[in-house]
């Protein structure tokens, strides 16, 4: 059914929640996990840290990629004892666009989100799932 499944992970519950269905259909499918996140832009007020301490944009952006270092670790752990084997990446590019372009360089034939239905950026969230919806060259499993 499928053979290559791509989730993507952020430090939100819906994320691991999205994790555990991608986990479960990669073991009933015998097919490959990839883990993907995004570092995306940082905050605004990041540039103002500049006047403070010149590093603080770069060190700001070290910790994030730590955080998400540790997230794919995480994942790769559990799929490993649940017998999947998955690979983790970060991207570092606007969010739709990184995401697709992973998609078609993965041959992936499955996208499974997390739907963060209590997230504050609810309209960006959807508008972000629809932008996925028009170019993923696969098929997309939104999850609670």
């Amino acid at each position: 059914m499928f053979s290559k499944i791509v989730v993507v992970l952020n430090d939100l519950p819906e994320s691991q929640h999205a994790l555990r269905t991608a986990i479960d259909l990669a073991r009933l499918c015998s097919a490959e996990l990839a883990t993907v996140s995004i570092l995306g832009d940082l905050p605004a007020y990041a540039s103002f840290s500049v006047v403070v301490d010149p590093g603080a944009p770069a060190s700001m952006m070290e910790e994030r990629r730590g955080r998400h270092k540790k997230l794919h670790e995480t994942a790769e752990n559990l799929a490993r004892e649940l017998g999947v084997h998955a690979q983790g990446s970060i991207l570092a590019d606007k969010e739709v666009r990184a995401i697709v372009h992973f998609l078609k360089e993965q041959n992936a034939d499955l996208l499974v989100i997390g739907l963060h239905q209590h997230d504050f950026y609810l309209s960006r969230l959807w508008s972000s799932v629809y932008d996925l919806a028009q170019d993923a060259t696969c098929n997309i499993l939104g999850v609670h």
